[in-house]
């Protein structure tokens, strides 16, 4: 499969070409998983090209290093001009950005000491799951491989390490015909999909797990309960058993990525009648309003690319 590369990357506090951005074969963060990163989405808007939520996602981003004690060379405003310079330098009218830092080459052992190397690439990219997915929606599966106990590795870190896990639930949903796994906590409740938080419909009000049940928090996530909430829409988040996916009314994952992505079945129990829902329909109107200006965004969410 052939893949068209952008012509520029932004690392180590300048623009260089896609094929200079190299990283040493025995960097820490090669060996050991020690990197952190975020998905950001830039969009087209009637102001002009907008990336959505970018100070929320590179404060995460530090959050996500302190807790692994990666010390990032930058300020949060370096990274978000770097975003910016990166979407500019390749003349994107939309993007996904990929800021990432991770533990470059130095010692060789688990706690020895690197620089941190800190780079943005950004991309085109369409939907995540695969055409037509937010009209249509997917199949789902409950996958065999359970999140990580939350005494092992943070959930709440962005970090690459933990996204093996992910790969797991993925590959295994691919593996066996489905869009995308889902994956129950170590206490056998519901956590989250491969790399999406999830939400179940009741009755027209929004039904999402805790943080507490080995996820993360996206900011996807975050933003549809605000929304929810403004437009009277109930969010109650709770622990979930894994027979909900089978009884709730209309499902769907979110995340950066895969925005809001329906479900229409899992493990081969179609989610309500087996097609995408009005409080799904509602969500997405909500959310992707924000870029056509139908959603006034009086958050301050839309950050411009200027």
């Amino acid at each position: 499969m052939s893949v068209s590369y952008p012509e520029f990357v932004w690392q180590n506090g300048a623009i260089k070409p896609w094929a200079q951005a190299t990283v040493h074969i025995m960097a820490h963060a090669l060996h050991y998983g020690s990197s952190v990163f975020e998905g950001i989405r830039s969009y087209p808007t009637p102001d002009g090209q907008a990336i959505f939520r970018l100070t929320d996602h590179i404060k995460r981003l530090f959050q996500s290093a302190k807790i692994y004690d990666i010390e990032i060379p930058y300020t949060i405003e370096q990274i978000n001009a770097a975003c910016r310079e990166v979407i500019k330098a390749n003349q994107l009218e939309r993007a996904y950005l990929r800021p990432f830092a991770f533990r470059g080459l130095g010692g060789f052992g688990l706690s020895a000491d690197t620089p941190t190397e800190v780079a943005v690439a950004c991309w085109n990219m369409g939907a995540y799951l695969g055409a037509d997915v937010l009209e249509k929606g997917i199949d789902a599966c409950v996958s065999s491989w359970q999140r990580f106990a939350p005494n092992t590795i943070p959930a709440g870190a962005k970090a690459g390490g933990n996204y093996l896990s992910g790969q797991l639930v993925a590959r295994e949903a691919r593996r066996l015909g489905f869009g995308e796994g889902i994956a129950l906590a170590s206490t056998g409740l519901l956590s989250e999909g491969a790399g999406e938080n999830l939400f179940l419909v009741f009755d027209g009000a929004l039904h999402t797990t805790p943080v507490s049940a080995a996820l993360l928090n996206g900011i996807t996530r975050n933003t549809l309960i605000t929304l929810a909430r403004e437009a009277g829409i109930e969010v109650v988040e709770r622990d979930l058993p894994r027979e909900y996916l089978y009884l709730c009314d209309e499902l769907f994952m979110c995340g950066t990525a895969a925005e809001i992505t329906p479900i229409r079945s899992v493990d081969g129990k179609p989610v309500g009648d087996g097609t995408v829902g009005a409080t799904t329909r509602r969500m997405q109107q909500l959310f992707f309003g924000l870029f056509d200006g139908s959603t006034h965004d009086r958050w301050g969410w839309l950050e411009p690319v200027g």
